[in-house]
């Protein structure tokens, strides 16, 4: 089980969705950080392993052989958490677990690593009942969140964007009318600064 949590933190990818137990702030927070940019404590110095040598200056580069490139192939995924926030089927009300993984949210938003970012708050349903009611509760469940966030943590409403998607993203595929726990989740996405 340690190995499958601190794979899925490693990736980003999900956070809780097979296990009862809450993440903690620390666990959010590296599932949420950008990844490859420079350290904070560093201040952009990186310091050379032992035994690199310095690379010597690049030649310059003359006007006319200078022009604007951008990265082409790659594409990257900004720093997502599925969190587990449990909510009763058909209900937007948060439980007791959903405000324990909401507190260990709350924290991590709040701190010195992640406080500067905008978060886009995804919500999900199983699918049981209709699509349209599905997209319209997925809709209700992240505005719960972030209403909760920012009454309980003073997290500014301008930092979180509550969208639904209904059943239209299953983490567990499952055929229609089908009770799926782990399908009423909330997805964090780190959108920036």
């Amino acid at each position: 089980m340690g190995g499958l949590l601190a794979s899925s933190m490693l990736s980003g990818v999900a956070l809780a969705q097979s296990s009862p137990s809450s993440p903690s702030a620390d666990q959010i927070i590296n599932s949420l950080k950008p990844t490859g940019a420079v350290s904070d404590t560093t201040r952009g110095i990186k310091p050379l392993a032992p035994g690199d040598t310095a690379v010597a200056p690049a030649p310059m580069a003359t006007p006319a052989a200078v022009q604007a490139t951008s990265p082409t192939g790659i594409h990257t995924t900004p720093p997502t958490a599925n969190l587990n926030v449990v909510f009763r089927s058909g209900s937007a009300d948060l439980t007791p677990q959903a405000i324990t993984v909401l507190n260990h949210l709350g924290q991590a938003l709040t701190s010195s690593q992640l406080s500067s970012y905008h978060f886009k708050i995804v919500g999900h349903t199983d699918t049981t009942g209709t699509a349209d009611k599905n997209l319209a509760l997925s809709q209700q469940r992240a505005d719960a969140v972030k209403n909760y966030l920012a009454s309980k943590f003073n997290v500014s409403p301008d930092r979180l964007d509550a969208t639904g998607t209904g059943e239209s993203d299953l983490l567990v595929p499952t055929p229609p009318n089908t009770p799926e726990v782990r399908n009423r989740r909330v997805e964090i996405v780190n959108l920036g600064q």
